[in-house]
């Protein structure tokens, strides 16, 4: 029986990482669609979203048959209990990824309210933060977890560098420039947002592994 469970929590982990490494991919071909505006690079991503939200579901089923049936204790409980919930977030992450493909369609031409330069560092940061998140639960690594939290404020920045600069230089100075602009600016928001789910994931890790709850709150490890 052990056994099993054993084998059970492996499978587990690896749909985990299988379906972060599909939201990975998706946030990427954002955001070159993006740089290129390629509208049919981004209906493709909008097309894929439905093998995410299949997955997500395939997961829950599995952690709740986990609970159910196995009745886990301690860390393997915790474990169960924070994938069901980093499931969660990949699932919004990939609508989000979803969402930047959708805005681009939503620009009006073929070419961008100005060149991007910030949007880009967000779109890394974001990145960067999704793959560490992964990565810490991957390696059960708390450390890296944290450095994923502390990266949060740097994506909120940056956001609001986008935001200041889109509506102060431009739309404020001409009404037009909003067609434009504001799909430019819910970009900015979605990329802040696929980095606070990152931190989410980043949080839920540490609980896992050390059972230490730090949402809210930045903590030493």
């Amino acid at each position: 029986m052990e056994r099993h469970f054993d084998e059970e929590m492996v499978q587990l982990k690896k749909d985990i990482l299988r379906m972060g490494s599909m939201v990975e991919t998706a946030i990427a071909r954002s955001l070159d669609a993006l740089s290129r505006l390629d509208r049919k690079e981004a209906e493709g991503i909008i097309a894929v979203d439905k093998e995410i939200d299949a997955l997500e579901l395939k997961l829950d089923e599995t952690c709740l048959d986990l609970l159910a049936l196995r009745q886990p204790m301690a860390y393997d409980l915790r474990f169960v209990a924070m994938s069901m919930k980093i499931t969660t977030d990949l699932e919004r992450m990939a609508d989000l990824a979803v969402d930047i493909a959708q805005r681009i369609l939503d620009i009006p031409g073929r070419s961008l309210l100005k060149p991007l330069i910030d949007i880009p560092k967000l779109g890394m940061i974001a990145q960067r933060m999704t793959k560490d998140a992964l990565d810490s639960f991957i390696k059960e690594d708390a450390v890296l977890a944290q450095a994923v939290i502390h990266l949060d404020a740097e994506a909120d920045r940056l956001r609001n560098l986008v935001q200041t600069e889109l509506i102060d230089d431009y739309i404020a100075k001409d009404p037009k420039a909003a067609r434009r602009g504001i799909p430019l600016l819910l970009i900015a928001r979605h990329l802040e947002r696929i980095c606070d789910h990152a931190t989410n994931i980043a949080e839920d890790v540490i609980y896992m592994v050390k059972a230490k709850v730090v949402k809210h709150r930045v903590q030493k490890m």
